[in-house]
């Protein structure tokens, strides 16, 4: 949806193919990936912050959360943690720096113009 718009806005056609990435670079805008990678480590920053000498607000249960039963066959479904770690691990970030607010926020930012702060 996003880069048919960016596609509508400078007139290019799926005939001219031209790649998301170039549109994305041409506008400077960062892919979704980051975007959404950014989003999580920031909830998850800010659940590791959140009393952290209490283990029993709701957001933490919920991290915490281990579902009981056996797994279908097949290949194994990816779950939210899977995802956190590699996102800590893509960075370069461990959870052990989420109290340092400013320097949390630095480490998983992206240079994009809708997220650059002063």
């Amino acid at each position: 949806m996003e880069t048919n718009m960016l596609r509508w806005t400078a007139g290019i056609k799926r005939g001219d193919r031209t790649t998301n990435e170039k549109i994305q670079e041409r506008f400077g805008i960062a892919p979704i990936a980051n975007k959404l990678r950014e989003t999580r480590l920031t909830w998850y920053g800010h659940v590791l912050r959140a009393n952290e000498d209490t283990k029993d607000t709701i957001c933490k249960v919920g991290l915490d959360l281990e579902v009981k039963g056996k797994r279908l066959k097949g290949r194994p479904k990816q779950r939210w943690l899977d995802t956190l770690h590699a996102d800590l691990e893509h960075v370069d970030v461990h959870p052990d720096q989420a109290p340092h607010r400013a320097k949390w926020r630095q480490k998983i930012r992206k240079a994009d113009s809708a997220t650059k702060r002063d």
